[in-house]
Parts: structure tokens; C-alpha cells; sequence
């Protein structure tokens, strides 16, 4: 199987990476370069990134970036329009709300234990800072493969408190379907 993705920046594709060695841990994935600096470009650019992860045979095609201060449905429904008809039957559009590192902090909890902070720090509107210091992020230090292994070992069923994060499971949960790929359900293990 060929997961092709296109993702804003570090983290998105540390996310993707993670669920990828999670449930499909022999796919390969093929990423759709984005060239542009802002989300206005990327949004403009996946006509061009779908087409060409449908060139190289993507099975899958993940899109995965940050609402930032936006709506995040309102980010999600922008992109899904741009998506030509002929790749959106294998595509899937991720939105975090404000940005990635709010799934990571989703489950309080475990990213608390996971660290050895209090939970409380990361019941924050916005716990980019304190998530990029968990994991040790410098802008020469992206550290990819820890946050790749922190999403493959997370209890997922927790994230599900995040509506964004839930509307992107469920869409690769479909997906998974149509492909016959197995992932959990995180639907059924929740507390």
C-alpha cells in the first residue's frame, strides 16, 4: 500500500508518520511536496499534490495542516473544494484545530506521565511551546522520529476530545474500509 500525504510542517508529518507505524507499519509513504511558505499557497497547490500522488500511485492521499486561528471546518471545506474530482475518492483532509500540537495534547494525561510535567501545562489554548519542550524542538531539531513514536504508543481513544481530530479519524476510518486496511476503532475503547 502507498500512502501519499501532504502536510504543513514537522509535526503534521511526524502525526502521519505515527499513524502510519501504528496501523499500516509496512506502507510506504510518498509525500507531495509542498513549495509555497503560506497556507494560502499550500491550499492553492492540491490540485497539483493529488495529481501527482495519483502519479506515483497512491493508494491513500493524506492532507494534514493547522487551522491556526481559523475555523478549522472552514480550512477543511476550502481544501476539500480545491481537491479534483478524479483523487477525492482516496483523499482525506486532516484540519488540526489551531495547530498539531493540540492532538498531542489532547490526552492531558498521558502526554503529562509521558514527560514528567504536571498536567495542568498543557490544558492551555495553545500548547505548541510546551509540547515543542516536551519533545526537545529547535528550529535545526524537528525531532520527527520521537513525536512519530509518542503518536504510535498514544491511547488515540483519548484524542477523540478533540472534534477535529475525531472528524479525521473517521475519515480514515472509512477509508480504511474501502482499502481493507485494518486500524483500531477507537470508538469502541473509549473510556
Amino acid at each position: 500500500m502507498k500512502i501519499g500525504y501532504s502536510v504543513e510542517g514537522s509535526t503534521d508529518r511526524a502525526i502521519v508518520t505515527g499513524l502510519r507505524n501504528r496501523w499500516c507499519p509496512n506502507a510506504e509513504l510518498l509525500e507531495g511536496k509542498f513549495r509555497g511558505q503560506t497556507h494560502t499557497s499550500r491550499h492553492r497547490e492540491v490540485p497539483k499534490i493529488c495529481r501527482e500522488l495519483s502519479y506515483k500511485g497512491a493508494d491513500l492521499i493524506i492532507f494534514l495542516t493547522d487551522s491556526n486561528v481559523n475555523s478549522w471546518r472552514e480550512v477543511q471545506n476550502a481544501d476539500v473544494e480545491k481537491c479534483p474530482l478524479e483523487c477525492q475518492h482516496v483523499s482525506v483532509f486532516g484540519v488540526c484545530r489551531r495547530n498539531a500540537e493540540c492532538w498531542l495534547a489532547a490526552d492531558s494525561g498521558h502526554i503529562a506521565k509521558f514527560s514528567g510535567r504536571n498536567e495542568s501545562e498543557f490544558r492551555v489554548d495553545d500548547p505548541k511551546g510546551i509540547v515543542e519542550s516536551v519533545f526537545g524542538v529547535t528550529g535545526t531539531d524537528k525531532q520527527e522520529a520521537a513525536i512519530a513514536e509518542f503518536v504510535r504508543n498514544a491511547p488515540l481513544q483519548r484524542w477523540m476530545t478533540n472534534p477535529s481530530f475525531e472528524d479525521f479519524f473517521d475519515r480514515l476510518w472509512q477509508k480504511s474500509k474501502e482499502l481493507g486496511c485494518t486500524i483500531e476503532n477507537l470508538r469502541e475503547r473509549q473510556p
